[in-house]
């Protein structure tokens, strides 16, 4: 390492305060443990957690991010098969306990302890981060770091409800929402052998949702989105990637009948919907949590597959509090990328 000794980090020491930046001592990874020079790290909206204090139970100070691009600079005892040099990623996924039941039913990203970094441990608004190693995706050698962090949680939530909602290659799949979240969910849905339509709000996003690869563009605002998805014979499946449950709630009726709605976009507001809009059709509303650092490696593989890319603004480590507010702001296109010198 260099005798280096002390590491950046862009920390908040109070809930509701902003990301400052700080010298730290630099760890040493313990049993299980892997050191990662940090290369790029997302700016995701859910890093308000730890920067606004919603999550109860976070110590402060504690360094925000978990969309982390890097490479593995120490490995610490008992861990198999990283080494030294290798090009890592880490996402929601930060590890999990092993002894839950969730955990012994195999389903590792419902673990009860289930860890994350920058909530349970200090994430990646840093140039150097101690993670389990069981939170290690490989990423693969074509795709740069700055593409590669915002696909493990944003990539990784679209890409792995999708291919786990029961949609099959030609099947209607819509997309609610073209941000963040859903400018992805449009290219996976299409490379996926989707009929891909994108809803969203106005018509200034139509020529980038079909660039991205929607088949179809309709503008919740100048329709009513559930009979445009009926007049093309109804959606299998609903990915809502935006915050907003009003929206969300307007577009369940365009399911086909068994179709359901796959909800990734967060919000604490509740979803206002009739049980009468869900039995006619056996429809359903489920949630899906991001996967596990195998599905992050999956999403990447495909995306090198088959040319997906996030659309990123960079920043670099040391502005990273007005990175959070241009993510926050809604404004960014699509994602915000902190990048480390």
């Amino acid at each position: 390492m260099g005798g280096m000794t002390t590491t950046r980090v862009m920390q908040v020491t109070t809930p509701g305060g902003r990301p400052e930046l700080a010298e730290r001592e630099l760890g040493s990874p313990g049993r299980g443990e892997v050191l990662v020079r940090v290369e790029a790290c997302g700016v995701c909206h859910s890093d308000a957690f730890t920067v606004e204090g919603w999550m109860p139970g976070i110590e402060y100070p504690r360094v925000p991010g978990h969309e982390i691009a890097g490479r593995i600079e120490a490995v610490g005892d008992d861990v198999v098969p990283w080494t030294v040099g290798q090009r890592v990623g880490v996402g929601w996924f930060g590890g999990s306990c092993g002894h839950c039941e969730p955990c012994r039913r195999g389903d590792l990203i419902s673990c009860e302890n289930g860890q994350v970094p920058g909530i349970a441990f200090d994430g990646g608004y840093a140039d150097h981060v101690l993670v389990p190693a069981g939170a290690l995706a490989s990423i693969p050698d074509d795709l740069a770091a700055v593409d590669a962090a915002p696909l493990l949680c944003a990539g990784i939530t679209t890409f792995n409800a999708l291919r786990e909602s029961g949609a099959r290659p030609g099947d209607l799949v819509a997309v609610l929402g073209v941000g963040g979240l859903g400018h992805l969910g449009v290219q996976f849905a299409r490379r996926m052998g989707f009929e891909t339509v994108a809803i969203a709000r106005g018509t200034e996003k139509e020529d980038r949702a079909r660039e991205l690869g929607a088949h179809h563009y309709v503008d919740s605002t100048a329709t009513d989105p559930a009979e445009a998805l009926r007049s093309l014979g109804g959606a299998v499946t609903i990915l809502a990637t935006v915050t907003a449950p009003d929206a969300m709630s307007a577009v369940v009726g365009g399911l086909k009948p068994r179709g359901r709605m796959v909800v990734v976009g967060a919000s604490e507001d509740p979803m206002q919907i009739p049980p009468f809009a869900l039995i006619p059709g056996s429809t359903g509303v489920v949630g899906h949590a991001s996967g596990t650092s195998q599905d992050s490696e999956d999403t990447m593989r495909f995306s090198v597959l088959h040319d997906v890319r996030p659309m990123v603004e960079t920043f670099p480590l040391e502005q990273a509090a007005a990175g959070y507010d241009r993510m926050m702001s809604g404004d960014a296109r699509f994602r915000v990328v902190l990048t480390m010198e």
